[in-house]
């Protein structure tokens, strides 16, 4: 009786460690298969697949028009979609200064561009083009803003001269823009600004135009003709 309890013993014990090992080799088939699906129904499924696209921060642009530049693949797995191509397209638009392509789990493409926003105007050739805080020209005006400066440049409109000339308008405080009629840039070292009331302001380089800014804030409440402040730290007027 003892040896047949033993023995029964030893095949539950034996039975015990097959089945261990049998559940370890199934949670493994198990997993890896969940992984295989997991992979096809993201990679290679249509569960997933891109089926929108969500464009958010347009204003100048329609929305029509950065869906159609961005060409993203639909019906394509939304995980296989080239969101840095999809962007680089989108970048390309001139008015378009950052651009985030996201992908929204799980039909939607989504894009988020961030605009150039025109601080003055300039005219290249026969166009009126408007002048972004960097530099950059990147679209068109049938006629002059109300409330945007001109820039006009005597050596043609350079990349350098426009970059100065924004960093200039770029500095100065919101309510004094629309005051501005136009920005003259003679060199780097030569800008002024023509107020719209026929006072002038010397500005000089776009160094420092932060503080020329603040302390011209300050000078346009004494009766001048021409405010220099080209040297900030010893600003003058004349009549």
């Amino acid at each position: 009786m003892s040896q047949e309890r033993t023995r029964r013993a030893f095949l539950r014990r034996r039975w015990a460690r097959r089945w261990l090992s049998w559940r370890r080799a199934l949670l493994v088939l198990l997993v890896v298969g969940l992984l295989g699906l997991g992979a096809y129904a993201v990679w290679f499924s249509a569960w997933l697949r891109a089926e929108q696209v969500s464009v958010t921060g347009a204003d100048q642009l329609s929305v029509a028009e950065v869906e159609r530049v961005a060409a993203v693949p639909l019906d394509e797995p939304l995980a296989r979609v080239d969101l840095d191509a999809v962007s680089t397209r989108v970048q390309s638009l001139a008015v378009v200064k950052e651009v985030d392509v996201v992908r929204g789990w799980p039909h939607t493409v989504e894009i988020t561009v961030v605009e150039r926003e025109a601080v003055a105007v300039v005219q290249i050739g026969a166009s009126l083009r408007g002048l972004d805080e960097d530099g950059v020209v990147f679209r068109d005006f049938a006629s002059p803003p109300a409330d945007l400066p001109r820039v006009q440049t005597s050596s043609g409109a350079t990349t350098e001269s426009l970059r100065e000339a924004a960093a200039v308008v770029s500095a100065l405080p919101d309510d004094l823009v629309p005051r501005v009629d136009h920005v003259s840039v003679a060199t780097v070292d030569q800008i002024e600004l023509a107020l719209r009331d026929g006072r002038t302001v010397v500005w000089g380089s776009a160094e420092d135009s932060a503080q020329k800014a603040e302390v011209l804030e300050v000078l346009l409440g004494q009766e001048a003709s021409v405010y220099d402040v080209s040297v900030p730290s010893n600003p003058t007027t004349r009549q």
